[in-house]
């Protein structure tokens, strides 16, 4: 059998083949993987709204809507949760993308009266052991129960009333800016859910 030359035009060739059936495969296993990505990301909702609303009776998900957001592409999403036909709370997917390494996904939940039921951070790339303690417990019941209508959620450096994480006051600029945005939301919504 004769030895192919190894030449220019070859390697282009070979080099040209290995990506097209590199780009092929990839393509195929991300349609493969499309629909178990977005159902994990639909469970994923699913259990954070769980986690911040009070005690409901409804599907907040399959209740769902959207609210754009000025300046943005992206919009937020709000779950209202019913007990017996009356507002209990409101969920409010919510980001920010003031963060030190950009955009952070939160869960807030609020109770009927605009309290902070809970909050779950569903996506941040923070610095490690800086900024990704704004995941820890210490960090997030400062918030629980406070109404911020009268609870400033600035950080205390710039005179609010929010104990920033020490070494990552951007992240907590961010966390405190994206938590407002869902209070402003669950302000300006709140009145289509009551009943």
């Amino acid at each position: 059998m004769k030895k192919l030359e190894s030449t220019f035009f070859n390697m282009i060739i070979s080099l040209t083949l290995v990506t097209l059936i590199a780009g092929v495969s990839l393509a195929y296993m991300n349609e493969l993987t499309k629909g178990p990505k977005a159902e994990a990301r639909k469970q994923k909702q699913i259990k954070a709204i769980q986690t911040v609303l009070p005690e409901i009776t409804n599907d907040p998900f399959a209740e769902k809507q959207a609210i754009a957001v000025e300046g943005e592409k992206d919009s937020l999403f709000v779950f209202p949760g019913l007990k017996n036909d009356k507002l209990a709370g409101i969920a409010i997917s919510t980001f920010s993308k003031k963060g030190y390494n950009g955009l952070i996904k939160l869960m807030v939940g609020f109770t009927g009266k605009g309290n902070i039921h809970n909050i779950v951070v569903l996506e941040q790339k923070e610095t490690p052991g800086l900024g990704t303690k704004m995941t820890s417990g210490s960090f997030l019941k400062q918030f629980i129960d406070k109404n911020p209508e009268n609870f400033d959620l600035k950080v205390k450096k710039d005179g609010g009333m929010v104990d920033a994480i020490t070494g990552a006051t951007i992240s907590s600029r961010a966390f405190g800016d994206a938590v407002q945005t869902a209070y402003n939301t669950f302000v300006n919504e709140k009145k289509n859910f009551e009943k």
